[in-house]
């Protein structure tokens, strides 16, 4: 059998109507009574079960508002149901990309670990910082507590968290007078 020429050149209104008969399908209607629209919404009928009614949009939300998923199951049933919803819900976190956004927004990620770490809120200012550095340094210095690893590694994440912030400080800084401009000396 010799191959047809296709009569698809590119333009929808020259194409067949899903390449099957050429005729359009029929639309169905809305399974609400007196509603000529579209039902492109499905709606189970009941719990559990493949059957649906198919509603237009307007329909379709006013079927859900009153839709109770709980109502056509036994109380034993539905206490179970309820449990393992409440279960898998517990199992979701916070989504990452919110986690940045503590204190006012200024400090990064990192810096609000080493707030941590210092033991301040993530819009402590610069005084503070100094301020808990110098406590906390005192409190887990190594010749303070002799023989004590764990005082020891406190001193030095101490020192870390205290170091990332001064940098940090620093930058801010630099970039302050960078946008400013260089000041002239006066004669």
């Amino acid at each position: 059998m010799r191959n047809r020429r296709s009569n698809d050149w590119g333009f929808p209104r020259w194409r067949a109507y899903d390449g099957a008969g050429g005729s359009p399908q029929a639309l169905r209607r809305c399974d609400r009574d007196g509603c000529d629209l579209p039902g492109t919404c499905p709606a189970p009928k009941a719990p559990n079960r493949p059957e649906r009614w198919w509603f237009c949009a307007a329909h379709a939300a006013e079927y859900n508002r009153g839709w109770d998923y709980f109502a056509a199951l036994d109380a034993e049933t539905a206490e179970a149901a309820r449990a393992e919803d409440s279960a898998s819900a517990r199992g979701y976190r916070r989504a990452a990309h919110w986690d940045w956004g503590e204190g006012d927004g200024s400090r990064s990620r990192a810096e609000q670990d080493a707030l941590k770490v210092l033991e301040l809120e993530p819009d402590a200012s610069v005084e503070a910082i100094k301020s808990a550095y110098r406590r906390l340094a005192k409190a887990h210095h190594p010749d303070l507590n002799p023989g004590d690893a764990g005082a020891e590694a406190r001193f030095r994440a101490t020192q870390a968290a205290y170091a990332v912030l001064r940098e940090a400080e620093a930058r801010r800084a630099e970039a302050g007078a960078a946008r400013t401009g260089p000041r002239r000396k006066e004669s």
